[in-house]
């Protein structure tokens, strides 16, 4: 697995030796980042949710994203981030790493905001928690021209709305899709 653009492009990250975790394609994330960019900035704070390898997030901030949390129930996984993290030399005051639930995670309150949020459970998880925890009318997971995207198997059809968040586009690759949802 390796970035794909911006900072640390072409540098190789750690994955797991096992089939627990699911990474994002190299192929996938570049469609992903290619919707995303513009929306980048050197003031953007993301959320990487169900973060696995972090690939995602370090290639966020590769492309100059000010801030990254990632946050995966996996210990191991949150090591791996951690040793992703080192490999590159990433600041550490432009992380923050978080071991525990998406759906823990998200039924708290937090100090600020995400703009960009890439949720990507396990195929066969329940999304729905998570997804009602950012449509809720309280919730301040989302900034108000933040976006929220979620990665699913092309079988598990979303709801267009949760709340306050609305579908706003489907990108589908094979059998994978790309949800993307923004606050009404």
């Amino acid at each position: 697995m390796r970035i794909i653009a911006g900072e640390y492009r072409g540098r190789i990250l750690k994955s797991p030796n096992d089939n627990r975790t699911r990474p994002t394609s190299d192929r996938l994330r570049e469609t992903l980042f290619n919707i995303i960019n513009p929306k980048i900035s050197a003031v953007t704070r993301f959320l990487d949710l169900c973060a696995g390898t972090g690939a995602v997030g370090i290639e966020a901030l590769s492309r100059g994203a000010a801030f990254v949390t990632f946050v995966d129930k996996s210990r191991r996984s949150c090591g791996l981030i951690e040793q992703n993290l080192d490999l590159l030399s990433v600041p550490e005051d432009e992380t923050e790493i978080v071991c525990a639930a998406a759906e823990n995670f998200t039924n708290r309150k937090h100090p600020a905001p995400w703009d960009i949020v890439f949720f990507d459970p396990p195929y066969q998880a329940e999304y729905s928690m998570v997804l009602r925890d950012f449509g809720d009318s309280e919730s301040e997971l989302l900034s108000d021209e933040g976006i929220l995207i979620v990665e699913h198997h092309a079988k598990n059809a979303l709801n267009d709305a949760y709340g306050k968040i609305l579908r706003r586009r489907l990108v589908k690759q094979g059998e994978t899709c790309l949800s993307f949802y923004e606050k009404a």
